[in-house]
């Protein structure tokens, strides 16, 4: 029997009290299929803030309301044609309680160690989901991050874990998303680079971890000159969705970027998290509903 969903008010007098709800939750979820008959995939990213990213354009703290954010993925989950989430453990336990998870891709963030602005930000620990933490929950993927800066030794630490992580997924049949970026530090921030051979690269170093690459998707940004796709995209077999990123104020632009993108043979689907859930104009539902249309 599916437990009845919590309200928002109910969450932590549940968690208080009633921890083992959390476990009985994921024990009913209705699954589906990673994949549907669109053979599309159009998720939502809410894991930034198990990073310490809290923001969303010149609002610094704009994911810091968990309330807030909760109401927006809710409503964001309820539109047609979105297949699911991807979140750290407590937002999707959360979305578990609140009963916003049935018949939804769930996907936990498995390396939210590489804190925003930290000096070890590339030294990126695995903190979040383990394999086996997925696989207890009956949840259907994981996502690890993967940044590669030529210059920092802490990439090298990362590039090491998140190998064996994906050897551990396939070892439980999960499907592991890699997303990965060539960065540089720049006036101290770390930056990334979208030129077209800096993301052709860091796809054929992702696509070639672990023992075996049969559960491994992309999940990759555009490229600087979206003309560029389609040859990068050459670059390997596997399956990839595309990274939305944060758009800063022209999301009819990105929107562009995207519809030609997806066109491509290998590209899946879509992940988006902050420009669809903080749109420009407030209205998440229309935001939700054009990135579905593009697919």
């Amino acid at each position: 029997m599916t437990p009845p969903a919590a309200s928002l008010a109910d969450l932590v007098r549940i968690r208080a009290h009633h921890p083992e709800a959390v476990a009985e939750a994921a024990a009913a979820r209705r699954r589906r299929p990673l994949v549907g008959p669109t053979e599309r995939l159009m998720i939502i990213a809410a894991d930034h803030p198990a990073r310490g990213s809290l923001a969303v354009g010149d609002d610094e703290f704009a994911l810091a309301d968990r309330f807030d954010l909760l109401e927006r993925l809710c409503l964001a989950l309820s539109r047609p044609g979105v297949d699911g989430v991807l979140a750290a453990a407590d937002v999707l336990e959360d979305l578990l309680l609140l009963g916003a998870l049935e018949d939804k891709v769930v996907i936990g963030s498995m390396n939210r160690g590489g804190l925003a602005g930290a000096a070890y930000e590339l030294d990126d620990r695995f903190t979040g989901h383990r394999p086996v933490d997925l696989s207890r929950q009956g949840f259907d993927a994981g996502k690890l991050l993967l940044r590669i800066d030529y210059e920092d030794p802490g990439s090298l630490d990362t590039l090491h874990t998140a190998a064996r992580t994906v050897d551990a997924m396939a070892a439980h049949r999960l499907p592991v998303f890699i997303e990965p970026f060539l960065c540089h530090r720049a006036d101290g921030r770390l930056r990334t680079d979208l030129r077209a051979a800096a993301v052709t690269t860091s796809i054929a170093v992702a696509s070639g971890l672990g023992g075996t690459s049969a559960y491994t998707w992309l999940k990759v940004p555009v490229t600087e000159d979206p003309d560029d796709m389609a040859r990068v995209m050459r670059a390997s077999t596997l399956p990839a969705v595309l990274l939305g990123g944060e758009v800063k104020g022209d999301l009819d632009g990105a929107y562009e970027k995207w519809r030609g993108a997806l066109r491509l043979p290998t590209v899946r689907g879509l992940v988006v998290g902050r420009s669809l859930l903080h749109p420009p104009d407030g209205d998440v539902a229309g935001a939700v509903d054009t990135a579905v249309g593009l697919l």
